[in-house]
């Protein structure tokens, strides 16, 4: 699995998109997660596909989106052996307060990789 920060123009527009309509609630599930101890390292998935990888938070046909976007941890994508690199993933992972991980999977084109997109400043839950 590929722990990049840098996403092909090809799914930043569609991203970038629906970030925008989604922020606020990825970043209070983000909070929520790690507030309540169950880990301080939220991953948010997100598919065009339904996928049984994490929990439902919106779907793309209920809340118009492009993507279906899933929540889950580090610890879980373990479990599951989607993570191999514990070390390595934490190095690279980014301020859960500032930035949305986002594991990103497009199985028409075999593509998947972690992605991190800055909350907007003035979306601040606090």
């Amino acid at each position: 699995m590929f722990n990049d920060p840098e996403l092909d123009g090809k799914y930043l527009g569609t991203i970038t998109s629906d970030f925008v309509k989604v922020s606020k609630f990825l970043q209070e599930a983000s909070y929520q997660l790690r507030t309540r101890k169950i880990s301080e390292f939220p991953i948010f998935i997100i598919n065009k596909k339904n996928t049984n990888v994490g929990k439902m938070l919106l779907s793309k046909e209920k809340h118009q989106l492009l993507w279906n976007y899933y929540f889950s941890f580090l610890e879980h994508l373990v479990q599951l052996s989607i993570i191999e690199e514990i070390d390595d993933f934490k190095l690279y992972y980014k301020n859960a307060d500032e930035f949305a991980c986002l594991l990103v999977i497009d199985e028409d084109n075999s593509f998947t990789r972690f992605v991190y997109i800055p909350y907007p400043e003035d979306n601040s839950i606090f």
